[in-house]
């Protein structure tokens, strides 16, 4: 295996579990705060949103890129 497939490899895996911190962390927070089920979508969705954009770079440079 290359540097370059484990370099790959490794930033894919990455994204996935800071993915997944910044959910639980966003979770965290309106448990903490008693939001309810509004405010837990509401700030699943604004925080989110952060989340979402730099995935969306990330696919949108691959795809310029070629």
């Amino acid at each position: 295996m290359r540097l370059a497939e484990i370099e790959a490899i490794s930033l894919n895996v990455g994204i996935t579990v800071f993915a997944a911190y910044v959910f639980f962390i966003i979770y965290d927070l309106a448990k903490k705060s008693n939001a309810g089920k509004f405010g837990t979508a509401v700030l699943f969705f604004a925080l989110g949103l952060g989340l979402a954009a730099f995935l969306v770079k990330t696919v949108v440079v691959y795809m310029i890129e070629g």
